[in-house]
């Protein structure tokens, strides 16, 4: 087991993709990474990853910025409830458009009025000059909880894509958890780090236990590992980074 934690941990200091490939979409993908431009289009695509594969909620802020002619806060910020709703269903954005459109709103709302028009300042507090204060990553989840629409998964979920893709500095880690997903329940089963069927919580307490200090670190590299190799049908062993140590694979040999 610690050999596997280790690769997974060394797989999360070693990769360095920038931009950090979202989507597909070129346009939509440098518009989620311009954290310093436009950090509110990561936080509203954050809120829409809700029920529907998270490419086509993460696509949402290009769409409504291609629709719009803007992504300007103020500007966004101006345009009435009733407007995002038309949007959302006549464009079908979302599975639940009527919803996600209200909480695409407040979510502006909130980010004008909480945060000055920078979402940026939800993770980080200005002391003076290019001095910044390191916050907590309970008061970054604690934060994004506070959206309307916003759950612990997707909490947990937004500030560990702030320290693991944008490497921004907390002053602890402990309260960012693993964000279970459906490659994140495939691979620990298969890796013998959990039971075969798993619940949420035994994913994310197995994630505290195995490395209490950051428990979300092996987010990304069980992620990638699904997505890449260990899918659900004709997984690719052989190329995959665990394969030394995966139960699946032992398995697999000695059957």
């Amino acid at each position: 087991m610690e050999k596997i934690v280790k690769i997974l941990i060394d797989r999360f200091y070693t990769s360095n993709i920038k931009p950090f490939p979202f989507v597909e979409d070129i346009e939509a993908n440098n518009l989620l990474n311009d954290i310093e431009n436009n950090p509110h289009a990561f936080v509203l695509a954050c809120l829409m990853d809700r029920q529907i594969q998270a490419e086509k909620a993460w696509l949402i802020p290009k769409k409504i910025f291609v629709i719009l002619q803007t992504f300007n806060i103020n500007e966004l910020a101006n345009i009435k409830r009733e407007e995002y709703i038309n949007i959302f269903n006549k464009h079908k954005l979302h599975r639940f458009n009527t919803d996600m459109a209200d909480i695409f709103y407040l979510g502006i709302q909130d980010i004008k009025n909480k945060y000055n028009g920078n979402a940026s300042e939800i993770w980080f507090r200005n002391l003076r000059g290019n001095m910044c204060e390191k916050l907590s990553s309970s008061l970054v989840v604690s934060r994004f909880l506070e959206f309307k629409g916003c759950g612990i998964k997707i909490a947990t979920m937004s500030a560990n894509i702030l320290a693991t893709k944008f490497k921004i500095e907390f002053s602890d880690y402990f309260s960012i958890d693993i964000s279970p997903d459906v490659h994140i329940k495939r691979v620990l089963p298969r890796m013998g780090l959990v039971p075969q069927n798993p619940t949420l919580k035994m994913v994310i307490h197995k994630a505290r236990e195995l490395y209490p200090e950051f428990p979300g670190i092996i987010d990304f590299p069980c992620w990638e590992i699904g997505r890449n190799w260990c899918k659900a049908n004709n997984p690719d062993c052989s190329n995959c980074i665990v394969e030394s140590e995966c139960l699946y694979k032992k398995q697999e040999n000695n059957s």
